[in-house]
């Protein structure tokens, strides 16, 4: 179990402020005390919900899946690994924490526990969420997916995952997080710890679909060793209330590579923090964040991205395109660099702008009126091409936000 260190570093940053983002009274939001019970099968859930988990890219039939997770709340939990996938382990944390004593060296060691006040009280209260990893060698071809559901109003989903990649095995994860539209004023906790070791290589793409009054803070970091591969695809296409996100990634060995590609559309008045740190700690290793935010009604993006050269051979890009369909919308683009050391190459660029009257001017001449013009141009720029996926992966991303875009538009 934790020890009591953790426990008292989670305690001094009760009250701890985030950098950035919206604060949030905690105490607003009722958390759960009751025990996870299993959810015996996909066909238990209801049509209602299967409809909503597929718009966040989970296929109940899982036809093209090695594994399954899914949580409703804190509460109904399903684990379940397809039988003829081996080198796979797909079950809650708190099981897998009490089946793996070596497991507890990994909790709390990517996220510092005393990071802010949303970090502290994940530890302080009780948490479910999940552990998937991949053995040493294994190449887990099909993905693995997972699905978060928020169902109560005024409460707080507190979840922590744990993700391993060991040496040399290959390992791709979709994971949704939704909201019915009904649910009011709840809060999502989400702490995710990565660690891609030697040679190993992990595709983790989420996809959010919230309802208007949810706020959202998760807070990730990423460990990845010599010669590993972590490639994030993120991409929220819904309205809400709030959500501050900055994932950290840390290259610590040579050659150790990343890629953050994110995909924000805004809409009403959500407020949307969202970015992602790279620490380019070993040589020769190099990565990239790569942002597209589409703001309309009256939403507010902030799209941050940090780069940090402490070692030489390294290098680093950061890219942010916005695009701007409302006069009232806002979107601010918000690079930093720091080379720390001689030989690290950091560069960025930001691009904010509105809808151009050529592109319009041409769609509609063929034909379309204008707001169709704008959706069509809106839809693929939203598109969330990631390099290198496999096909089946890519088409699940693909299928993925065209239904929330469906849904949401």
């Amino acid at each position: 179990m934790p020890s009591g260190n953790t426990k008292k570093r989670a305690r001094s940053a009760r009250e701890k402020t985030a950098p950035y983002g919206d604060d949030i009274n905690l105490e607003e939001y009722e958390y759960s005390t009751s025990h996870p019970s299993d959810l015996e099968s996909l066909d238990n859930i209801s049509k209602q919900d299967r409809t909503l988990v597929r718009e966040v890219g989970f296929d109940p039939s899982q036809k093209r899946v090695s594994g399954s997770f899914m949580q409703f709340d804190n509460e109904s939990i399903l684990a379940d690994v397809l039988i003829q996938q081996e080198g796979l382990e797909v079950m809650p944390t708190d099981l897998a924490l009490k089946k793996y004593e070596w497991l507890h060296d990994y909790l709390w060691n990517a996220v510092q526990v005393d990071t802010d006040k949303y970090t502290a009280r994940s530890e302080l209260e009780n948490y479910s969420g999940y552990f998937i990893r991949a053995t040493a060698g294994s190449r887990i071809e099909m993905p693995v997916q997972s699905c978060l559901l928020m169902k109560k109003n005024q409460s707080v989903q507190n979840v922590h995952n744990i993700i391993i990649a060991e040496e040399g095995s290959e390992l791709h994860i979709i994971t949704g997080c939704a909201t019915p539209a009904n649910v009011e004023k709840s809060l999502h906790l989400g702490i995710s710890e990565f660690y891609v070791k030697k040679k190993a290589r992990l595709t983790f793409t989420m996809v959010h679909r919230w309802s208007e009054k949810i706020d959202v803070r998760p807070r990730s970091a990423t460990i990845v060793e010599e010669n590993g591969t972590f490639i994030s695809s993120y991409a929220i296409l819904s309205p809400l209330k709030s959500i501050q996100t900055f994932p950290k990634v840390r290259l610590v060995g040579p050659g150790a590579k990343t890629d953050l590609y994110s995909v924000v559309y805004g809409s009403k008045s959500s407020k949307y923090d969202v970015g992602g740190l790279l620490s380019l700690e070993a040589p020769k290793s190099n990565g990239k964040v790569i942002s597209r935010s589409i703001a309309t009604d009256e939403c507010e993006i902030i799209a941050r991205g940090d780069l940090i050269g402490l070692s030489g051979e390294t290098r680093g890009r950061l890219e942010c395109d916005g695009l701007l369909v409302s006069n009232t919308a806002v979107i601010r683009a918000v690079p930093m660099l720091a080379a720390r050391a001689e030989g690290s190459e950091l560069s960025h660029e930001a691009t904010v702008g509105k809808v151009g009257a050529e592109q319009l001017s041409y769609l509609m001449s063929r034909g379309l009126n204008e707001d169709e013009a704008t959706s069509l141009i809106i839809r693929g720029f939203v598109k969330l091409k990631v390099p290198d996926l496999p096909p089946a992966l890519q088409k699940s991303i693909d299928d993925a936000i065209k239904m929330s875009m469906e849904g949401g538009m």
